[in-house]
C-alpha cells in the first residue's frame, strides 16, 4: 500500500548519496519527554509527516528511556512502505543510565535499537553528545567500532553529535577521511545563534553532511518560553522573550520565523524539529511551503535580529572538561 506523498525539498547529505527532506522529524517528543504522547498519536504523527513529504526521522535510545525508538518503530512499520522510502538516524553512547562510548556498549546498542525500531539497519548511527565522553576515546575506540557496524550492514553511515562546535573539528581532524559521514549540531543555527555558519566551509571540505537541530533553541524562541531547566543565561532568556512578544504584537509567530530562518540555508541538509502531533506536523510543513513560495518575512526578521543583537551567538557550557 503506498501513501501518496506531497513534495518537500530534498537536499543531498554530504557525500552519503542520501537525499533528506529539508525539515526532519525529531522523534524525541514521541518518548513523552515533553508530556505524554499516546501510541495512537505517535503513529498518526509519523504517518502525517511521511504523507507531507518528510522522509528523515531522528531518534535515540536516550529519548524517553528507549520509548522514542519504540514509538517511532511502530509508526514507521504502520506506514507499510518500502524501507528505502525513509531515512532513519539513531544514536549510541548516551542512555538514561548515563554515558558509555566503549566499543562493547555501542556494538550492543545498535542491536537493541534495531529491535526497538523493528528495522534491519539504520541509515545513520550517531555517537550521542560526545562532549560528555573522552574525545580521544571517540576517535580511537568508538568510531572504529561504528565502522565495523557499517561493514556489517547495521548502519549505512556514521555521525557525531553535540553542542560545542569545537568537538567536531577535534574529532574530524583526528580520524581518517571518510570515517565520519555526518554531524548533527544543535542550537547553533537559529536567529539567536548562527555560529554553525563559520564551520560550514570546513565541514564541506571534509565531505561531511550537516544536520541542524533545535531551530527554536530548546524553547527559547517560542511564545511559552523555555522549560525551567534551560541552561541559557537570564539575559538571553529575557531577550528571546522580548523577541517572541514583539512577534506576537504584530500577529506573527516567532516559531515560524525561527524555523524558516534555519531552513533558508541550503548548506544545512536538514533541520530537525521535534514533533508529537498531527497539528505540529501541519504547522511545520506549512512554514516550509510558505518559505519555498512566498519567502520569509524579512521585516519582522530584521526587527527580531535587532532585539537579539546584544545576546547574539551567546551559548552555554555543555560536557566535561576535555583536559
Amino acid at each position: 500500500m503506498s501513501i501518496p506523498q506531497a513534495k518537500i525539498e530534498l537536499r543531498p547529505l554530504g557525500n552519503t548519496g542520501l537525499k533528506v527532506s529539508s525539515v526532519g522529524f525529531g522523534a524525541s517528543p514521541l518518548g513523552s519527554v515533553f508530556g505524554p504522547v499516546a501510541e495512537v498519536d505517535a503513529v498518526a504523527t509519523v504517518r502525517e509527516a511521511f504523507r507531507q513529504g518528510i522522509n528523515f526521522f531522528d531518534t535515540s535510545p536516550y529519548y524517553g528511556g528507549t520509548l522514542s525508538e519504540k514509538m517511532l518503530g511502530k509508526g514507521l512499520k504502520a506506514l507499510q512502505v518500502p524501507r528505502s522510502d525513509y531515512i532513519v538516524a539513531t544514536k549510541c553512547g548516551r542512555y538514561q543510565e548515563g554515558f558509555d562510548f566503549s566499543a562493547e556498549r555501542v556494538t550492543k546498542s545498535i542491536d537493541e535499537s534495531l529491535e526497538r525500531l523493528q528495522l534491519d539497519y539504520v541509515d545513520i548511527l550517531h555517537c550521542h553528545d560526545i562532549e560528555f565522553g573522552s574525545l580521544d576515546q571517540i576517535v580511537s575506540e568508538t568510531i572504529p567500532a561504528l565502522q565495523k557496524l557499517k561493514r556489517e550492514g547495521k548502519t549505512r553511515f556514521i555521525g557525531i553529535t553535540g553542542l560545542p562546535l569545537s568537538i567536531f573539528t577535534y574529532v574530524l581532524d583526528r580520524v581518517p577521511p571518510g570515517s565520519v559521514d555526518v554531524i548533527l549540531s544543535y542550537c547553533h543555527y537559529g536567529v539567536n545563534d548562527s555560529t554553525l555558519l563559520d564551520l560550514l566551509p570546513y565541514l564541506k571540505s571534509k565531505g561531511v553532511g550537516v544536520i541542524s537541530a533545535s531551530p527554536l533553541a530548546m524553547g527559547l524562541l517560542t511564545e511559552q518560553g523555555p522549560p525551567e531547566w534551560h541552561p541559557a543565561s537570564p539575559e538571553l532568556k529575557s531577550a528571546c522573550k522580548a523577541a517572541a512578544a514583539h512577534c506576537k504584537s504584530k500577529g506573527k509567530k516567532i516559531t515560524k520565523l525561527a524555523l524558516q530562518y534555519s531552513l533558508a540555508n541550503k548548506e544545512v541538509s536538514s533541520v530537525l524539529v521535534g514533533m508529537s502531533s498531527v497539528s505540529q506536523v501541519e504547522e511545520n510543513v506549512a512554514a516550509v511551503r510558505e518559505l519555498e513560495g512566498l519567502g520569509m518575512d524579512q521585516e519582522t526578521l530584521s526587527e527580531v535580529e535587532a532585539i537579539l543583537e546584544p545576546v547574539k551567538n551567546q551559548t552555554w557550557p555543555s560536557g566535561i572538561d576535555q583536559k
